[in-house]
């Protein structure tokens, strides 16, 4: 079975333009990328964890933020790994600037038998969707596309 995450995909509407929150992995290999290297908060889980359990987890663990709302469950993507991403949009706000990621070791630079801790994600923003499109990893595009259609509907 390939592995899966979960993930939040949270939102706001500012100015009846609907704004979504990225993060960028910390860590050295993320360190000066931008376009395309954003991501939904996520992370993998085990059989035995609710997927949205997880999801809401993951986004506590990369934030410091708890989701709380109506969980709107997206239709789960595969990245080129193979790995399936389970995503949930749920309305929410939060500064941005003030996340507080948990950390990771790894052995830096690499074969030098020193390990470094590295926030797990470097820093977290708002975009609208258009501008989140470009940034996102090209695998969830569809889940912008999904939240857009969906929130589209309910104006």
């Amino acid at each position: 079975m390939p592995k899966q995450s979960a993930g939040i995909l949270l939102y706001r509407k500012l100015h009846k333009q609907p704004e979504v929150l990225l993060v960028l992995p910390g860590g050295p290999y993320f360190a000066g990328k931008d376009a395309g290297s954003w991501t939904i908060p996520k992370g993998e889980f085990t059989e035995e964890e609710a997927p949205l359990h997880a999801a809401i987890r993951e986004m506590v663990e990369e934030t410091g933020y708890q989701p709380t709302g109506t969980f709107i469950s997206l239709t789960p993507i595969k990245q080129k790994g193979g790995k399936i991403v389970h995503c949930w949009a749920v309305a929410g706000d939060l500064d941005a600037d003030s996340i507080v990621s948990n950390t990771f070791e790894l052995e830096w630079p690499p074969r030098s038998g020193k390990r470094q801790s590295f926030p797990e994600i470097a820093r977290a923003a708002w975009f609208t969707i258009d501008t989140a499109t470009r940034k996102i990893n090209e695998r969830q595009q569809p889940l912008l596309e999904e939240l857009a259609q969906r929130l589209s509907q309910q104006d």
